[in-house]
């Protein structure tokens, strides 16, 4: 079977448009491949909320490399890391990927902010980019640095959120680009897809570009289809289920002060087992651990 980083990569280089799903933890990415999905987001938002963090870089890098090497564990599937913005500069970018690459993960997205990073859904406009060359610098790091040749870096363009236009958009991604990218994330916060639409028609390197459609959701797969995007990522979704369906459990059992309305519609405790793979410790236990022989009857004297 080909590594996980040439799937990525084969993924986002395909003329067919890929989708890669969120994931937060390992139960996360293991629903997610079970579901279908060719790759997985490990997405910087949803692992803060998790750790009960906000997405402003609380969560350490190596508190989100323990999050990743239990996913990396738990599923086969290739995970393409938000790196947000790479934890610093081209040194911190330097050692991210070093020790992304032995774990398992597949590629890593680096978005041309400044660390500490503000969530592209904050504040607007009023979020300050990386100089060009100063970020061009962390992604010729990230190409230097791996060793798989495989191994994916993303650059992620923020001009649109950041409140400028398609120039300047361009003008990064191009640059990107000569810096050793092998794809580019367009990100946008309008409700509709004109700005990443808009960009894509007038892109014009083979580069693959892939897309967020977090808050133009509305939009139809066939738009990003016809205009030959790479691949879609489905970024906080499994975790804003996750949480609207604990919310409604908690609030009925504490209405109930019992369990019995909620049980027939959650998860039973077989499934939670099931994924957790305990058949295959069963196995495991039956095939090393040692086996007592059966005691026998004293004879009759």
């Amino acid at each position: 079977m080909p590594t996980r980083p040439a799937r990525l990569r084969t993924l986002i280089e395909s003329p067919v448009l890929g989708f890669l799903m969120e994931a937060h933890n390992a139960l996360s990415a293991r629903i997610a491949e079970e579901a279908g999905f060719e790759g997985i987001w490990a997405s910087g938002l949803s692992m803060s909320a998790a750790l009960g963090v906000r997405d402003a870089n609380e969560a350490s890098w190596t508190q989100v490399l323990d999050v990743l090497e239990f996913m990396a564990d738990a599923t086969d599937a290739p995970i393409l890391m938000d790196g947000d913005t790479g934890f610093g500069n081209f040194n911190n970018v330097r050692r991210l990927v070093a020790k992304l690459e032995p774990r398992g993960v597949a590629g890593v997205c680096l978005e041309d902010k400044l660390f500490p990073k503000t969530n592209s859904f904050l504040h607007g406009g009023a979020q300050p980019l990386a100089a060009v060359d100063e970020f061009c610098g962390r992604i010729r790091a990230a190409k230097d640095t791996q060793r798989d040749p495989d191994f994916v870096v993303v650059a992620r363009v923020e001009a649109f959120i950041a409140g400028h236009g398609l120039g300047e958009a361009l003008e990064r991604a191009h640059a990107y680009a000569d810096a050793g990218a092998d794809a580019i994330l367009i990100h946008s916060a309008k409700r509709t897809p004109d700005e990443v639409v808009s960009f894509k028609q007038a892109w014009d390197r083979p580069l693959p570009v892939l897309a967020v459609p977090t808050k133009y959701c509305d939009t139809p797969t066939l738009v990003f289809r016809s205009h030959r995007f790479a691949a879609l990522i489905w970024a906080n979704h499994l975790l804003r289920a996750s949480i609207a369906a604990m919310q409604a459990t908690a609030a009925q059992i504490l209405a109930d002060q019992s369990v019995s309305r909620i049980e027939p519609g959650i998860a039973p405790i077989a499934e939670v087992f099931r994924l957790q793979r305990a058949g295959e410790l069963e196995s495991a236990e039956e095939r090393y651990l040692p086996h007592p022989a059966p005691v026998r009857p004293a004879a009759n004297q």
